[in-house]
């Protein structure tokens, strides 16, 4: 079945009401506003802010059980993540290797480094890395046998074997399961790091990433699903995925929208909307920060250090990007951390202009539930854990949900959201009209339906024009 087009809003399972049940009541103020929910893990795990699952077939019980996820589900059209690089320490099948070693049934579903051959330092100095040392572990086990397992992120996360049948027979078992609760859309988290051959830099190694994300894909459509694989890399990895019928995420579009306004001017930006692909996911904001390698080709790179510099002054601390072998980007930030709005300087009309043009970009919107509610940075969390990205995920509990809901702000953002997922111009065709350098004209056109945004980024004004679907009125709205 085929995703709605309409607005989804990412969110956790407890930072928007503390569990499930309260988040499908703030899910319900909404209502029309969203069409679909991308629902962050909410599967036991042991690390990694949910991203280190035991196993995808159970509820935390901190935050309810299935009949909750299925009421979303009924609802909405629900994407969930589906951790196809790694599996948690404390998971059944590690345990079980922990315990009976090689003589486990599923010691095939690891990595075994030692069983790769020969890595020299040169083979290691070109591995991707998400850590200051090697991506191993040494394991002792029960039995007295003693295996170096692959561990891309913390190592409490042990990576999976995708050539192993086990590993292909335990994913599909996660997707039938899934489905059969009403998951409609599967983000495949982390999966440029499934393709492990030494001498490479075991990350996106082509072309045997789009071997396993084939599969996936294939085998999610069985069972009525379709997928968005998640990466941060240079943009032609999002031209790539799109091509082979799934949904790219057109990470380059919160960058180069905020160097846009931030500089007022729409010439990157307007020969990127005549380039991207149309099966796009867009988003401004996620529970990760934004991240800078997206933009690559598509802005310059003094326009992407000044970006950079602007933010990272007033607003946010960087991420730096750690490799083994070099920095292969502009300088070595890997994500900038802050909530959209903060980066815009709490600008209304800075935010709703942006949001504006995403909405009128081609693909299916996402907002970030602090992206929803206007949120600024959270340096009190900050503070409490140490964790850089928690700056952008605010506890908000019903009370405090609905008050941020009252802002004029989140009003205005609400309204264009509304538009946005009611119109049938959307189902139409794309056009991006001439505008001068410093504004930007988008439209859509199906049939005899039509709506056209224009946006003045000296100004930060965002003005709607559209034929009304009932009368064919002309109307128009300021956002």
């Amino acid at each position: 079945m085929a995703l709605r087009n309409q607005i989804q809003l990412i969110t956790y399972a407890n930072r928007l009401g503390r569990n499930l049940d309260e988040l499908y009541q703030a899910l319900e103020q909404i209502g029309d506003a969203i069409g679909g929910v991308p629902l962050l893990p909410f599967y036991p795990s042991n690390a990694d802010a949910g991203f280190s699952p035991l196993t995808h077939k159970e509820v935390d019980p901190q935050f309810g059980d299935w009949s909750d996820v299925e009421q979303i589900a009924q609802r909405y059209d629900l994407c969930v993540d589906l951790t196809v690089n790694h599996i948690a320490d404390e998971s059944v099948p590690f345990r079980d290797f922990l315990e009976n070693g090689f003589a486990s049934e599923y010691a095939d579903l690891f990595v075994h480094v030692d069983q790769m051959g020969e890595i020299t330092s040169d083979d290691l100095a070109k591995i991707h890395i998400r850590k200051e040392k090697e991506p191993f572990r040494q394991v002792e086990c029960a039995n007295g046998d003693r295996s170096r397992v692959w561990c891309t992120f913390t190592e409490r996360q042990i990576d999976l074997n995708w050539q192993s049948e086990q590993t292909y027979e335990l994913m599909e078992d996660y997707i039938r399961f899934l489905t059969e609760r009403g998951v409609k859309l599967f983000r495949l988290d982390a999966f440029g790091y499934t393709t492990k051959r030494i001498g490479t830099s075991c990350f996106l190694v082509e072309p045997d990433v789009y071997s396993m994300l084939g599969w996936v894909r294939d085998k999610a459509a069985e069972h009525g699903a379709a997928v968005l694989p998640e990466v941060h890399d240079h943009s032609s990895y999002q031209y790539a995925i799109g091509k082979r019928d799934m949904h790219p995420y057109g990470f380059a579009l919160p960058p180069l929208l905020l160097y846009s306004l931030l500089d007022a001017t729409s010439v990157h930006l307007k020969h990127w909307l005549r380039n991207c692909p149309l099966n796009m996911i867009t988003v401004l904001d996620t529970h990760d920060g934004i991240c800078i390698p997206d933009v690559e080709g598509v802005l310059p790179e003094s326009c992407i250090s000044a970006l950079i510099d602007n933010i990272s002054a007033r607003s946010a601390d960087p991420i730096l990007r750690r490799s083994a072998a070099n920095v292969h980007s502009v300088g070595a930030i890997y994500q900038l951390t802050c909530t959209f709005y903060d980066a815009l300087m709490r600008s209304d009309d800075a935010y709703i202009a942006a949001r504006a043009i995403q909405f009128f970009t081609p693909g299916i919107p996402q907002v970030y539930y602090v992206g929803l509610l206007a949120g600024c940075n959270d340096d009190e969390l900050l503070e409490q854990t140490g964790e850089a990205r928690d700056i952008n995920r605010h506890f908000y509990d019903l009370p405090e949900f609905e008050d941020a809901l009252k802002q004029p702000v989140v009003q205005r953002l609400l309204t264009l959201m509304r538009f946005r997922n009611t119109h049938p111009a959307f189902d139409g065709d794309f056009e991006l009209n001439y505008s001068n350098d410093f504004s930007v004209d988008m439209a859509w056109r199906n049939g005899e339906h039509y709506c056209r945004l224009f946006v003045d980024l000296n100004f930060k004004t965002a003005d709607i024009g559209y034929h009304d679907p009932e009368t064919g009125e002309l109307k128009h709205f300021r956002c």
